[in-house]
């Protein structure tokens, strides 16, 4: 009997080993078009900055990239499609900021973005600046929030919708400084534009290309940059943590797989994502709408989502922020 099994065990030792799963080719890597989905409406910074990559990724790999546009709910829709995509390295999702604080303002999020996604490279940023209008009497961020502790609650600012981008990095800014400001949210970046000139509020974080004519003009005065560092897009503006160190709100964007996409692939992803943002005509396109191209390594893009999405969710505890 003990003769018969070891028989067997022998046997089955012996048998072939099975063939292991194939591996993507890296060499033949694209081997179709790829879809790149942005989870917002066309016309909107994500989707430009789609539609600019894809067509500069669809020359170097020889195969389309098309864009793919899945809005609703502030990217949820779109990024979970991305999150339960095929890992094979033929989709891709464009996503920005609002990936990083919507794990804060969503307490049920049909993926986890830690766990679900596969970074590829940061893309771009886009630098905000801080402008009020010039009847509010200040011209520096340490004048602004002088004047909002002397008058707490009296200073109106303004946003294109509670849990937006503008709100929360307001917001970041109150909770740094301590001071009492009245958030005014509106339907969109415009309705928030035409109400600042209008007089109704008298502060508003926004992207810089938005309000140039109005800086030109002396409708509005910059305060400052919020990002790590000056744009060129406004020389001379100095950046919040100039005069309130640690403060950083930075628009970004960056590409991402579904998680399982081999490594080897999200490796040339990144390489080739790179690329194409060192070309001086992409970047000179994306300085014609306000934005900077920036890049990184799969593990740099890995960290920075992991600490943007630690400080949003103490931005949002500490601000009492809720999205229902």
């Amino acid at each position: 009997m003990k003769a018969s099994i070891a028989a067997a065990a022998w046997a089955v030792l012996l048998l072939p080993a099975a063939p292991a799963p194939a591996q993507p080719s890296v060499a033949a890597y694209p081997s179709r078009p790829v879809r790149l989905i942005v989870p917002f409406a066309p016309g909107g910074g994500t989707d430009i900055i789609a539609r600019l990559a894809a067509q500069e990724l669809s020359q170097v790999w020889g195969q389309s990239v098309v864009v793919d546009n899945r809005g609703g709910s502030g990217g949820v829709v779109g990024t979970e499609l991305a999150a339960r995509a095929a890992p094979d390295g033929h989709t891709m999702v464009l996503v920005s900021l609002a990936f990083s604080y919507a794990p804060a303002l969503y307490s049920k999020l049909p993926y986890d973005p830690g766990r679900d996604f596969a970074p590829v490279s940061l893309v771009a940023t886009q630098p905000f600046v801080y402008v009020v209008i010039p009847a509010l009497g200040v011209n520096s961020m340490k004048e602004l929030i002088s004047l909002a502790k002397a008058k707490p609650g009296e200073i109106r600012y303004g946003s294109g919708g509670s849990g937006g981008s503008s709100h929360l990095g307001t917001e970041l800014l109150r909770v740094m400084t301590g001071v009492n400001l009245t958030h005014i949210p509106y339907k969109g970046t415009g309705p928030a534009l035409t109400a600042m000139l209008a007089g109704e509020i008298q502060m508003q974080l926004i992207g810089i290309s938005s309000v140039v004519p109005y800086l030109k003009s002396g409708r509005m005065r910059a305060l400052a940059v919020s990002g790590g560092r000056r744009s060129a897009a406004a020389p001379g503006v100095p950046t919040v943590a100039e005069s309130f160190p640690g403060y950083a709100f930075d628009v970004w964007y960056g590409m991402l797989y579904p998680a399982g996409t081999a490594r080897a692939i999200v490796g040339k992803a990144s390489t080739d994502v790179n690329g194409v943002l060192k070309s001086a005509a992409l970047a000179k396109r994306f300085a014609t709408i306000g934005l900077e191209p920036e890049g990184s390594t799969p593990e740099a893009f890995a960290d920075m989502i992991r600490a943007e999405i630690a400080k949003w969710r103490k931005v949002v505890k500490s601000a009492g922020i809720r999205v229902e």
